[in-house]
């Protein structure tokens, strides 16, 4: 999405830039620091959460610079002339890892690390952070939709109520997220997704009668036309009417794809529709139903039997409506090779320390039993047990008929791209298969099981020694 040449290193925050020239002013701008970026809880009560933005967060860093135009901005501000100069030529030198776009993840790992100079590390925070949140979020949104529509058709209908151009990358993450096809068609054309729609009520109340609209539509369309059947009255007119067309695209040797229902009952209407449907020899014609939908809609829906194919959803998915943000940070993990620890009070908001990598682990079957976050010289095959990160007694051993699996790559090396994003659609089918090896007791909406993510013995007793320390001097 953003391969643009140049990308405003103004886009962030204004406090990185204020520590940035900090850094640089008291002498640090050398000082070799890692970043961990992660979120501390699933969101919506989940089980598990799908990663997503990645490439185009790369994107965005390999192309963050400073135009002459932001200095002017800058200097204007009151900053100083040679951090200035050395924003001239500012160009992301460092190296990031990171979990595949698309994959299954967990709260309180590393999604991606950032190695690098104090600055640069520090300027990329607020963007990394402002691609990842909200597409990840999107993206598991979107699961839980396509988890609860038991393999029937979700679509992306959303643009309407996006915020802004979030309706561009939302799309793209609902992509990912296991929607079909969306009805967007900037993204469409940009990302390669199917698009999808239909026509609007004003097409049929811009004709005298129902009917009418419905004849000429399928005249121009006579091989892709689904019929919004709720503008006056769906069971007396709308699909009667609908029925009507199906027949008459018969004689032209054609078929009706689909009717779409937007409001009343849709379980209700759905069974009425498919009867009707059904009764005139129209099996082949689908059901499209949207307004309003969400996970627990659909799932309700399905489980009254409602025969529906296909489940358009707009503002609840794009805006992610029961959630409206994913709580995504970026905590600095370790500086000169110092590992460092961000305290408080709350156990769940104490970091990581150290230079860190994340391995997961495979039962017999194939299928993912924990995730370890280990320090990053540790190989994992000498691990024997993981632990819980704030339970001493709670651990698990990792016996011989476990695997572990790499989840971290390399994605840029000293400022260069050295991983191949794959396609779209191949970033779909991916995180699609990885959500098949997620056993189903992560995958309920209700009290979803709670994934283990375990800490090597090396990173607990290091974590542990720092605590220790923070508490001795406080």
């Amino acid at each position: 999405m953003f391969k643009e040449e140049y990308f405003s290193g103004l886009y962030t925050d204004f406090y990185e830039l204020t520590m940035s020239q900090a850094y640089f002013l008291s002498g640090k701008k050398d000082e070799r620091v890692v970043f961990d970026l992660y979120f501390r809880k699933n969101p919506f009560g989940n089980g598990y959460t799908i990663f997503a933005g990645l490439e185009d967060a790369i994107n965005a860093v390999l192309n963050f610079r400073f135009s002459e135009n932001d200095l002017n901005y800058l200097e204007s501000l009151g900053f100083n002339k040679d951090f200035l100069d050395y924003l001239k030529d500012f160009r992301f030198q460092g190296s990031i890892y990171a979990f595949r776009e698309g994959d299954v993840v967990f709260n309180n790992e590393p999604l991606l690390k950032v190695e690098g100079n104090i600055i640069e590390a520090q300027l990329l925070e607020t963007m990394l952070l402002n691609f990842i949140n909200y597409q990840t979020l999107i993206a598991t949104k979107t699961r839980r939709m396509y988890f609860a529509a038991k393999g029937k058709t979700v679509v992306d209908f959303g643009m309407r109520r996006a915020q802004g151009f979030a309706a561009i990358s939302g799309s793209k993450a609902s992509y990912i997220g296991g929607a079909a096809g969306t009805s967007n068609t900037y993204a469409a054309k940009v990302f390669g997704i199917p698009p999808i729609g239909t026509h609007a009520h004003s097409w049929i109340q811009s004709f005298k009668s129902e009917y009418e609209a419905f004849k000429r539509y399928a005249d121009i369309y006579p091989d892709s036309t689904t019929l919004l059947v709720d503008t006056y009255d769906t069971l007396k007119s709308g699909i009667p009417n609908a029925i009507k067309i199906a027949k008459y695209l018969e004689s032209k040797g054609h078929k009706l794809k689909a009717i779409r229902l937007d409001s009343g009952d849709l379980a209700y209407l759905s069974k009425k529709a498919r009867k009707m449907l059904d009764e005139n020899g129209l099996g082949y014609v689908k059901i499209v139903v949207s307004n309003q939908l969400d996970e627990n809609i659909i799932d309700s829906l399905l489980d009254q039997n409602a025969p529906i194919d296909i489940f358009g959803v707009g503002t609840k998915l794009i805006t992610s409506y029961s959630q409206p943000a994913l709580d995504g940070v970026y905590k600095l993990a370790e500086i000169s090779g110092r590992p460092t620890l961000k305290f408080s009070e709350n156990t769940e908001k104490i970091n990581l320390p150290g230079n860190k990598k994340v391995v997961r682990v495979l039962n017999e079957d194939n299928n993912f039993l924990l995730d370890g976050v280990l320090l990053n010289e540790e190989n994992e095959n000498s691990i024997k047990l993981l632990r819980h990160p704030s339970i001493p007694f709670k651990k698990t051993e990792i016996t011989d008929d476990l695997k572990f699996e790499k989840v971290f790559y390399k994605i840029v090396e000293n400022g260069k791209l050295v991983y191949k994003f794959p396609t779209l659609k191949d970033v779909r089918d991916f995180s699609l298969k990885r959500f098949e090896q997620l056993p189903s007791e992560f995958k309920r909406f209700v009290n979803p099981h709670i994934y283990r993510v375990g800490l090597s013995d090396k990173l607990y007793n290091l974590r542990h020694s720092l605590i220790e320390r923070r508490l001795e001097n406080k």
